[in-house]
């Protein structure tokens, strides 16, 4: 689960961690307000969306947005309706504030990572301005190769991390450590040298280090990101933070759910979690459903293959009903990109003729209007096909996962 920049700068404050002082405002009178509040010769006005490259990002009218003057590979878009060319703008007074704010909110911002449609600004942040002597990247990772959280640290801050390990892998330096003992003194040092810092600096900047990892580890999160992470005289500090939230640990996160922006999440997403779903939502036109995560991976792959793509990934789990199942479809077919369904199931703990009995129920109650190819296989497989023969329902079967693809991708075509 994700969250405002702004959230994750009051939870990392809240832990020792140094950050600059902002305020969250919905109107742009309240941005002016804030200004004033802060008191400092400029200020940051920050658009809060689960999305980053809202520096590089445009705010657009969403009646004036057109999808086709959007780059996907530099995430730039050229089209009418700019309300703002910046989706973090600096200001120097209060009328700025008031003006850059009410050209962010109520618009989408669209960043390389928010894709063509953007995302719409409701909140924005005004943040107290500060200069910085320069500029650094942090990170805390969970590292699934080797079990351990991982500190991630480089001194090309407010650049994309992705593009300095390509391109120069040797200016990051990462550093594992035990979650029940946290960062030790000397990696915390061993950081902040190849940082680059000294002095005060130098101490303030590896105390901060083992805050963030001791941050990481009591909120649950799964991603910790500091870009730019900064150095002005003595001081570190953070001028950005995003924080994800493990979601398999939310129930001892009390506090996490009363942080949810459900408007950032994906309708589709967030009705899956109430039926135990997992769901994410992709470009593709054949909609997926699945039982278990890697014959999921596997199915997107092999449709793919055959030269179409997924439009979702959907597990139902081991233990699906003919509710989930249902639910499952109605989520699939609330995406308008979908043209046909796939679903692939390998009864194990579930019987395949329990997810046939599912499948002709949903295909009944939604009235399915697209091409439907099932593939089952595992446990009561011959009578589960039996049940989707006798429904007279327009259900395609297949015996393998390569044929059930080919002719799901061949009726998209």
């Amino acid at each position: 689960m994700n969250i405002h920049e702004h959230q994750a700068k009051a939870l990392l404050k809240e832990l020792g961690v140094d950050v600059l002082d902002g305020v969250v405002c919905f109107t742009a009178d309240e941005a002016e307000a804030a200004f004033k509040k802060l008191g400092t010769p400029v200020c940051a006005v920050k658009s809060q969306i689960h999305a980053g490259g809202r520096g590089k990002g445009k705010a657009v009218a969403p009646g004036k947005l057109d999808v086709n003057k959007y780059n996907a590979k530099t995430g730039e878009y050229t089209g009418p309706g700019i309300t703002s060319d910046k989706g973090v703008v600096i200001v120097k007074s209060a009328a700025e504030a008031k003006q850059s704010a009410a050209n962010l909110l109520g618009n989408a911002l669209v960043t390389k990572q928010t894709g063509a449609h953007g995302k719409v600004v409701k909140r924005i942040y005004v943040e107290a301005g500060c200069k910085p002597d320069k500029e650094f990247y942090a990170s805390v990772l969970l590292d699934r190769a080797v079990g351990l959280p991982i500190l991630m640290v480089s001194p090309a801050g407010g650049m994309d991390i992705e593009e300095v390990a390509e391109k120069h892998p040797e200016q990051i330096i990462k550093i594992h450590f035990d979650p029940s003992v946290g960062l030790w003194p000397n990696q915390a040092s061993r950081a902040a040298y190849f940082l680059g810092l000294s002095g005060e600096a130098f101490k303030n900047g590896a105390k901060l280090l083992r805050a963030l990892c001791a941050a990481y580890v009591k909120l649950d999160a799964s991603m910790l990101e500091i870009n730019p992470l900064a150095v002005a005289g003595e001081r570190v500090f953070c001028m950005d933070a995003k924080l994800s939230y493990d979601d398999n640990a939310l129930f001892r996160q009390k506090k996490a759910e009363e942080l949810r922006d459900v408007n950032e999440e994906d309708p589709n997403e967030t009705e899956a979690k109430k039926y135990d779903l997992s769901y994410i939502a992709l470009d593709g036109s054949v909609g997926c459903l699945v039982n278990g995560a890697g014959l999921a991976m596997a199915t997107m792959d092999v449709i793919k293959l055959f030269g179409s793509s997924p439009a979702n990934f959907l597990d139902v789990g081991g233990g699906a009903t003919r509710e989930k199942v249902t639910a499952a479809f109605k989520i699939i077919l609330n995406d308008p990109k979908v043209k046909a369904i796939l679903v692939n199931i390998f009864g194990g703990i579930m019987r395949c003729d329990i997810i046939a009995e599912g499948v002709i129920a949903a295909v009944k109650e939604v009235n399915l209007k697209v091409p439907l190819v099932v593939r089952l296989e595992g446990n009561q497989v011959e009578r589960g096909k039996q049940l989707l023969k006798d429904s007279g329902l327009p259900i395609q079967t297949a015996d393998s996962l390569s044929e059930a693809a080919q002719k799901v991708v061949a009726s998209v075509k």
